[in-house]
């Protein structure tokens, strides 16, 4: 395997459109992904850098979006 198609290999398995997003994470619905999306200014989403736009289509790094969701579950959870 060459270093490109390696490089590749990596992407996919970090970024995910909505669709494979919600195949993967059956937990959440399309709605509510797109939801998050659409309000990334508000809620943080856009500052943790899960969200990549690439012309009409949004690519989300899975790694992240994860990192955004527990940062904003410690901050209103009960501990």
């Amino acid at each position: 395997m060459t270093s490109i198609q390696t490089e590749a290999v990596q992407a996919e398995r970090l970024y995910s459109t909505v669709r494979q997003f919600v195949e993967r994470h059956p937990a959440f619905t399309t709605g509510g992904i797109r939801s998050l999306i659409f309000n990334e200014t508000n809620n943080g989403l856009a500052k943790s850098g899960a969200v990549i736009r690439m012309g009409r289509k949004v690519l989300i790094n899975e790694y992240r979006f994860f990192q955004w969701l527990e940062a904003n579950n410690d901050k209103g959870g009960t501990k």
